[in-house]
């Protein structure tokens, strides 16, 4: 589409690059572009500087920056504002809005490339990196390519795609919200996945979301726009069911229960875990045989059971679109995880130490906790700012870490109060992660795993939980040697 002489509002330049590579895809397209942000200059800077080096590089008109606030004006003479997934679909400045746009609504309408999506509360990034690790092993043609939700806009890489091509799109319940409504030149549904993946449904945002069924509702766009050609992957619990029930794509399943045979009923597509920890797969009316492979090794270089069911799901769908098991085994055999999530990233005096701020809900430390206790003594750091959800999972776990140490804020306090009716010893909440890490280091053995896993949001402390998570190794790093 031609943007030349548009007026863009982009709404949100933020810090992950959505917003700023939606700036440069306008500007690279002769629109006329002003950036709004409520946060000011100086905690925009790398944005900013990024945007003007491409404005000087490109030729490209010079960018209009509204910060510290927003102006309804700007919103009702825009011809497309961009919105950033954070912003609230009934914020007062979208409601004059002619027309609003994402990121992944623009990549989405230009894209000349297979995609694979996938959405889910938890799992969601590991299943993403995981499927795109797949599909870049022994391509015969084209490239695999990884963006979205994972903090990667797919803007930046659009210009390079072919027909020939894969894309993976970590998709959020905020992305496929807003784009549940968008349409094609051929009018249908924008976003159409080969295969689209649900991961581990729980419960999340509901200081956004009126109840789970509203928050499950925007999920489900991840396979409303596809056909009997495409694949639908998700669990064997009733939200994966009910998933299944409405897609018209193939339903696949993806299921924990350990077993030696297929757990699913006759002439049922699948995958499961075998006790052993291995990952077995049986397709039916698929280009494959009808026979039981094995897809998911034994041993990975990731910890962790549910890292098995992430793997599980993305060689589903590599597989039922036409990867050989061999390959889907031998490059998942050398896969070594993804930033943020049960990140193994340094080892001193004997002391192993893990990064997994992406952990933002109670259920995902959980899984740290006995992950990484299961082998090895515990020292860990959790907590931050409460989503109005439940600790229990958390707390039910928290006794098998040997230390537990909790950082500032409103869903520590929460935290605390059930650990002191459980009666589990916790040290803090530490208003400073620097403070945090040397108390860790004083509690730390050789031989002892040291983890961050919140199990709450970054907000405060953070800019996010990115900022989180390198902040934390920065300072296990300054402080450990």
């Amino acid at each position: 589409m031609d943007y030349k002489g548009i007026k863009a509002l982009v709404m949100g330049l933020g810090l992950h690059g959505g917003g700023l590579q939606s700036a440069c895809f306008l500007l690279k397209r002769g629109a006329d572009v002003t950036v709004t942000d409520l946060r000011d200059e100086v905690t925009l800077k790398p944005s900013i500087e990024q945007l003007d080096k491409f404005c000087t590089e490109f030729g490209c008109k010079p960018v209009r920056y509204i910060l510290g606030k927003h102006e309804i004006e700007d919103f009702q003479k825009a011809d497309i504002v961009i919105k950033n997934p954070g912003v609230r679909p009934d914020s007062q400045f979208l409601k004059v809005s002619k027309r609003i746009e994402t990121d992944i609504s623009l990549f989405l309408s230009e894209s000349p490339a297979r995609i694979f999506g996938i959405t889910g509360t938890k799992g969601k990034s590991g299943t993403a990196s995981a499927l795109h690790w797949i599909l870049g092993t022994d391509r015969k043609s084209g490239k695999a390519f990884l963006g979205g939700n994972i903090t990667v806009s797919p803007l930046t890489f659009l210009d390079e795609l072919t027909i020939n091509d894969d894309v993976v799109l970590e998709l959020s319940s905020f992305q496929l919200g807003d784009i549940k409504n968008h349409t094609g030149a051929d009018g249908n549904k924008l976003l159409k996945p080969a295969a689209a993946i649900l991961t581990s449904i729980m419960h999340d945002h509901l200081d956004r979301y009126v109840s789970m069924d509203e928050y499950i509702d925007d999920k489900r766009n991840i396979y409303r726009g596809q056909d009997s050609s495409c694949i639908t992957i998700a669990g064997d619990d009733d939200w994966g069911k009910s998933f299944h029930a409405e897609s018209k794509g193939k339903p696949v399943i993806w299921s924990n229960k350990k077993s030696l045979h297929s757990p699913f009923e006759k002439g049922q597509s699948g995958g499961w875990i075998t006790p052993d920890g291995i990952g077995l797969a049986c397709l039916y009316d698929f280009d494959v045989c009808e026979e039981t492979v094995e897809l998911v090794p034994q041993r990975l270089l990731t910890p962790g059971s549910h890292q098995k069911i992430n793997m599980l799901s993305a060689s589903l769908a590599a597989y039922g679109l036409g990867f050989q098991a061999q390959t889907i085994r031998g490059a998942l055999a050398e896969y070594r995880g993804l930033e943020h999530r049960l990140e193994y990233f340094h080892t001193v005096n004997g002391i192993k130490f893990f990064n997994d701020s992406a952990a933002t809900i109670p259920e995902a430390a959980a899984a740290c906790i006995e992950a990484l206790s299961a082998d090895a003594p515990l020292v860990l750091v959790t907590g931050g700012t409460d989503k109005n959800l439940d600790f229990t999972p958390l707390v039910k776990t928290a006794k098998n870490a040997k230390t537990l140490i909790l950082l500032e804020g409103t869903g520590s306090d929460k935290l605390a109060s059930m650990l002191d009716k459980e009666g589990i010893s916790y040290n803090g909440p530490f208003d400073d992660l620097d403070k945090a890490v040397q108390f860790a280091l004083s509690k730390a053995q050789s031989g002892d795993n040291v983890a961050l896993s919140p199990g709450c949001a970054s907000f405060g402390m953070f800019l996010n939980e990115f900022d989180r998570g390198r902040k934390w190794k920065e300072a296990v790093k300054t402080y450990a040697g």
